[in-house]
């Protein structure tokens, strides 16, 4: 019989920091989906593995909460989660589009061509 644990819990010191299994699953969904929004826009946010979980935290946020969807259906893994995946990788897939318009002109290097 397997058991799963209810959360993971960090102490240190006198700080206690306790993640349900639901934020871990939140977490982990959020990677995914950010993950997926950069390969579609082609570019890549900064931080890695970080920024793809914030790109995927903010297209969430973005798609539920400043721009709402109505009438259209979406998919919620593992019920509990309240996470909407369809959503949540338009909202990833518009804001990395948006954090590549605004960043690409601070980022692209000018090399000189040798003559």
């Amino acid at each position: 019989m397997h058991v799963l644990a209810d959360g993971v819990t960090i102490t240190i010191g006198h700080n206690i920091w306790s993640f349900s299994l639901s934020f871990l699953l939140y977490l982990l969904l959020a990677a995914i989906v950010g993950v997926i929004a950069e390969y579609i826009v082609g570019w890549r946010v900064p931080l890695g593995i970080i920024g793809a979980i914030v790109a995927g935290i903010i297209g969430a946020w973005l798609m539920t909460q400043v721009i709402s969807i109505q009438g259209v259906g979406d998919v919620y893994l593992f019920g509990n989660t309240n996470y909407p995946l369809f959503r949540a990788l338009l909202g990833a897939i518009v804001f990395v589009a948006l954090w590549h318009l605004l960043t690409y002109g601070l980022t692209r290097r000018y090399y000189r061509e040798a003559a």
